[in-house]
């Protein structure tokens, strides 16, 4: 479960802050909204300051009755509820890369290539290396300006 939190500061200005990235065992709607609830508790924020939700669309985040959303909007009207945009734009995505072979040919190397090193802890060492060499090797060779 990702949590990203955005709010008005005391300036008026939105701010937008991503929390992080937090491991979930069970993805029913109620262990969601225990975990978010524990997450906001340790900022010293409740549920009843919530003025939106969003979510990808499926039935556990979005459904009417036991959902998330539900679950949030009965303890709180005026947590609102909208579709995440991001979520649309990667819908969109899909369905751009099905009716074009090369995009849909690059994201399924990509997504191999991910596969392969993702699941390889030795392999996922062996990238993270490289990705620190190539810097070093640029900047003395000069081709890479350090200021």
């Amino acid at each position: 479960m990702e949590i990203i939190v955005r709010f008005v500061n005391k300036k008026g200005n939105i701010v937008e802050h991503f929390w992080g990235i937090f491991h979930i065992s069970d993805t029913s709607a109620n262990s969601l909204k225990l975990a978010t609830e524990q997450l906001l508790s340790i900022y010293g924020l409740s549920i009843c300051r919530i003025r939106g939700q969003c979510y990808d669309g499926a039935s556990n985040m979005r459904g009417e009755f036991n959902g998330l959303k539900a679950l949030f909007l009965n303890e709180n009207q005026s947590a609102h509820y909208i579709h995440c945009f991001s979520h649309q734009l990667q819908l969109a995505l899909v369905a751009v890369t099905k009716s074009h072979v090369h995009i849909a040919f690059f994201f399924t190397n990509i997504f191999s290539v991910m596969n392969l090193v993702g699941v390889s802890c030795k392999r996922r060492d062996q990238v993270q290396e490289i990705q620190r060499e190539k810097p070093l090797n640029e900047l003395q060779s000069g081709n890479l300006l350090s200021w």
